[in-house]
């Protein structure tokens, strides 16, 4: 039988495989992000007596990587090979998964997060550029939509999967399982993966780099300050390393003939508040992912398995009424579409903010559901737009700016968010209560005489709400922005 003829019989399985295959490492890579913050508390009171900040940056450290690198992995994929460039960073991603579960300190924990994290900017990217290259033109489509899908379920999943892993009794499992999770999935890319062209295209190591230094900079002076004092040096030189470090980078990728991320780009008024809508809906849920897990548990008393379903009201919406955005936008308009998105985001936050201790679980989950609304709303309706504001010779680097801009946010978001509970939880707690100085509820309770422990626990859930008004304020405002600068732009 002539070649070509084998490979079109034997084409349709190979893609149903193949996609079945790319999604799982979109689902592993996104799942991390979610799960992690369900191993909090346990982390809190593990042996290696993480600060609060500690706790923010082992979530982080992972995002921070996985966010900035996501662009420099695809074209790295262009450069070297997708399918080499995947297989690498499933490697990466299982040798970071592995010193995070042996570490036996909060620096080496961090260590592995951000070679996880390095991995999963390796992963993400070329599981797509792969899936374009073996499916045919009229398919390609329907593929794009499959695996955007798996970058909302694999939140999901990592949620209910991590609430499962860790109802284990330790937080290493949670990192333990990823190692031949991984392994798998490369030996089975190895098997069915396709090897595409490889092209011509220039890295931009510096553009990388000083990305990467830039949030890094900017993140620890928001999740120094708490603990260091705001106006400590520390805090104040992240801030100014941050705002140097990132006007270098713009100067440094107005003059590359090859930029990482081209800043011209944002000249495009539509493509500029789509990212920063997209930044602010992320902001919004994984702030609201980090404090989730620990309300759960402390507050309302569940179980980390019980607490990794918990979430599932958010997603309710996503389920059901994805189909029907598309409709709602030509029927009332995109600037309509986008301010409802963001008045239910932000009003479900603020909403969650009012729950309280005593607050039964359905009203919270009421709460969720009309979060979720928003989610639903924004983002098949920010993608959209970050879509058509470029020619379609430049998807690639539309894609690249919608995970960079996602990861980012979920960055964002969980330091905001950690910065707030911290210092709220300290002003609230009793004074007979600080002392030694907690900065975590788990120090905290440790430290707390018998019969203490609601005073903490409230005290917590206090921190928890106003970090919630806090960010449900920052999305609602964002969103303003945004819908404002979608219509005059559309006027001019």
């Amino acid at each position: 039988m002539p070649s070509d003829v084998l490979i079109r019989t034997q084409r349709p399985v190979s893609q149903r495989g193949l996609l079945a295959v790319m999604c799982a490492c979109v689902v592993l890579v996104v799942g991390m992000v979610a799960a992690i913050n369900l191993a909090v508390p346990m982390l809190a009171a593990s042996a290696l007596h993480p600060s609060a900040s500690a706790l923010v940056w082992i979530v982080d450290t992972y995002v921070v990587f996985f966010a900035c690198l996501v662009i420099p992995g695809g074209a790295a994929g262009d450069r070297f090979g997708r399918k080499g460039v995947l297989l690498a960073g499933l490697a990466l991603f299982a040798a970071g998964a592995l010193v995070s579960a042996v570490a036996p300190d909060v620096a080496v924990l961090l260590a592995g997060r951000a070679v996880t994290g390095i991995g999963a900017a390796a992963v993400l990217p070329n599981t797509l550029a792969v899936l374009l290259h073996a499916v045919p033109a009229e398919r390609r489509g329907a593929t794009i939509a499959t695996w955007a899908s798996m970058t909302g379920i694999g939140g999901v999943i990592g949620n209910v999967g991590g609430g499962a892993v860790l109802s284990g009794g330790s937080w290493r499992w949670l990192f333990a399982v990823g190692v031949p999770l991984a392994l798998v999935l490369a030996a089975v890319v190895a098997r069915v993966a396709p090897v595409s062209p490889r092209h011509d295209r220039r890295l931009d190591p510096l553009g990388a780099v000083l990305f990467v230094g830039a949030s890094v900079a900017l993140l620890l002076g928001i999740v120094q300050g708490p603990e260091a004092g705001w106006g400590s040096p520390v805090v104040v030189a992240g801030f100014a390393c941050a705002a140097v470090l990132f006007a270098v980078w713009v100067f440094a990728e107005l003059r590359v003939g090859h930029p990482l991320l081209d800043p011209r780009l944002f000249r495009i008024a539509g493509l500029r508040s789509a990212c920063l809508g997209m930044t602010a809906v992320f902001i919004g849920m994984f702030a609201l992912f980090y404090v989730n897990a620990s309300v759960l548990q402390y507050g309302m008393g569940f179980g980390v398995l019980l607490t990794g379903l918990g979430v599932i009201p958010l997603t309710v919406p996503l389920i059901l009424g994805g189909r029907y955005v598309g409709d709602l936008v030509r029927r009332i308009g995109l600037d309509a579409t986008l301010a409802l998105a963001f008045v239910f985001v932000g009003g479900g936050l603020l909403g969650l903010s009012t729950t309280g201790t005593h607050t039964s679980y359905a009203w919270y989950a009421i709460w969720l559901v009309v979060t979720g609304i928003g989610v639903t709303l924004a983002l098949p309706t920010l993608s959209g737009v970050i879509a058509g504001s470029l020619p379609h010779a430049q998807a690639g680097v539309g894609t690249g700016l919608q995970a960079t801009t996602r990861e980012f946010g979920s960055a964002l978001g969980v330091a905001v968010v950690g910065t707030v509970l911290t210092g709220q939880f300290v002003s609230a707690l009793p004074a007979d209560l600080r002392s030694g100085d907690p900065h975590t509820v788990a120090q905290a309770l440790a430290a707390a005489p018998p019969g203490r422990a609601d005073d903490v626990i409230t005290a917590f859930v206090s921190g928890a709400d106003a970090g919630l008004r806090v960010i449900g304020v920052i999305v609602l405002v964002l969103g303003a922005l945004v819908v404002l600068e979608s219509r005059l732009s559309r006027r001019r």
